[in-house]
């Protein structure tokens, strides 16, 4: 295991939502009256988490595509409540100027945001961490991206569901802890029970216990679904019935789950900037903004 810095990649679309909702819109407002929420929240959230992890390199994935058409066509139900009428994604009105601001703002610092077409910025993380030199600290409130961990790898997951300040730093072990399953086993377990946020049915009857049982029972749902092939595999009648009639979801739902690591993604070695790439830019984005203190944040935690 190498003791070099890590890169710290950034799940973008996750912390500029719960920036958005974290800081009300009468808080921070550019000069014009726009709300710059986000914004603000988002550029705080990478400060503190730059002075906390001391990476060496920061790269921030986008969504290109947040509901990719290819993982629609295994799973309709995918994502299909968060279209919106006229087609896209809801997202609200005052959030969506404020992307642009960000990307302006983040390009001014010389933080790369990249992504793919046809792909979503959970799988942008999934090819830095596999591609990336370790070790590689994935930063998300998705829980999707457990799967991500790889302690031999040296790839962690910071997970913000309580927020940055409150992070947990999750290894392998922490996985094991809280779900009853090895990280490599995460996708299969979440595709099991269920996950309503992504439109992901589960197994009817299949809760957290259920599912973590059958993981390190068969190992996957490809070893599940053989035993269930198997009369002497010993299922409980009914769980029996539930997994056969959930057998068309279950062939495809870990495809769904699984993030892509093959994205191909623009070349960037992520080298932390201690100084703005264009500062000239920076300030007159600041200025526009009304983000002089969380941009002065940022430089400083760069600097550090």
């Amino acid at each position: 295991m190498t003791n070099r810095r890590p890169l710290l990649a950034v799940d973008a679309p996750s912390l500029y939502f719960r920036a958005y909702f974290a800081i009300p819109e009468s808080a921070a407002r550019a000069p014009d009256g726009s709300p710059v929420n986000a914004v603000r929240g988002f550029l705080d959230m990478l400060a503190s988490l730059v002075r906390t992890r001391r990476p060496d390199r920061l790269i921030c994935a986008m969504d290109h595509d947040w509901r990719p058409q290819w993982r629609v066509a295994l799973l309709p139900s995918y994502k299909a409540h968060r279209v919106a009428p006229a087609g896209g994604e809801v997202v609200p009105d005052t959030l969506t100027p404020q992307v642009p601001v960000l990307l302006e703002v983040l390009e001014a610092f010389g933080i790369p945001a990249i992504g793919a077409a046809g792909y979503e910025a959970d799988d942008v993380l999934g090819t830095l961490a596999t591609t990336a030199a370790a070790p590689v600290e994935v930063v998300s409130g998705d829980r999707d991206l457990f799967q991500l961990v790889d302690d031999e790898r040296g790839v962690r997951l910071l997970y913000i569901g309580r927020g940055v300040a409150k992070l947990d730093d999750c290894d392998d072990a922490f996985v094991q802890a809280r779900y009853g399953v090895p990280a490599a086993g995460y996708a299969d377990f979440a595709a099991l029970r269920g996950d309503p946020s992504d439109g992901l049915p589960g197994v009817p009857g299949v809760g957290d216990k259920t599912a973590a049982r059958l993981i390190n029972r068969y190992g996957d749902i490809s070893g599940l679904l053989a035993a269930l092939d198997d009369p002497s595999a010993g299922f409980a009648p009914g769980l029996r019935a539930r997994l056969h009639g959930a057998r068309d979801y279950l062939a495809v739902a870990p495809k769904v789950v699984a993030v892509a690591r093959d994205v191909p993604l623009p070349a960037t070695d992520g080298a932390l900037p201690t100084v703005p790439r264009d500062a000239e830019r920076l300030f007159a984005l600041a200025e526009q903004w009304n983000l002089v203190s969380p941009c002065r944040r940022l430089v400083d935690a760069l600097a550090g």
